[in-house]
């Protein structure tokens, strides 16, 4: 099984467009309040990634130019970790978006009405509790993710198979040569 770059790239660019879209659609915002579809966009896509952007607008100083220079910065590194050759950076670049689509997903979900809460003690014996809302975006894109790792496995299995097995073959037809 040969990788396919594109298809490693997939899912660190979904999470990267749900980032675009959310700062697009606060563009526009600003742009045109009255938008019905760009509230409804901005409201789909804020409880995913708002607190990121609260983080990096704070820290940063509220630039949307900022915003889009981070964003095309780690869409040219994904990019370049998905097509390089005989390395594994596209573990990388597939394992850290499923991380943080898991964050996002956590993070994201205090805003939401329903969820279920687990309640936790800690060693040191102080209670806390755990609030994560599983709704049907945050389960499909964990499930992309989860999807999008384990071919990340499969291909890199399939290449180090097919680069043992070479090796084998050059091995053997050396010690028939000597």
């Amino acid at each position: 099984m040969k990788r396919k770059p594109l298809l490693l790239f997939a899912f660190p660019f979904l999470i990267l467009a749900i980032l675009a879209g959310e700062r697009m659609a606060t563009f526009l915002l600003g742009a045109y309040p009255a938008s019905p579809t760009a509230w409804w966009i901005w409201l789909e896509l804020r409880p995913l990634s708002t607190i990121l952007w609260q983080q990096i607008d704070f820290n940063l100083g509220e630039s949307m130019a900022v915003d889009a220079a981070i964003l095309a910065a780690a869409s040219i590194v994904c990019w370049v970790a998905c097509h390089t050759r005989r390395s594994a950076f596209f573990f990388l670049a597939n394992h850290i978006a499923l991380i943080f689509a898991g964050l996002m997903v956590a993070v994201g979900s205090h805003s939401e009405t329903a969820s279920t809460i687990a309640t936790f003690t800690s060693p040191s014996g102080f209670p806390f509790s755990l609030t994560v809302n599983f709704t049907l975006k945050g389960s499909l894109l964990l499930v992309l993710g989860t999807a999008a790792c384990a071919y990340c496995h499969v291909a890199f299995l399939a290449e180090a198979r097919a680069r043992s097995e070479a090796r084998t073959v050059r091995i053997l037809a050396l010690r028939r040569d000597l």
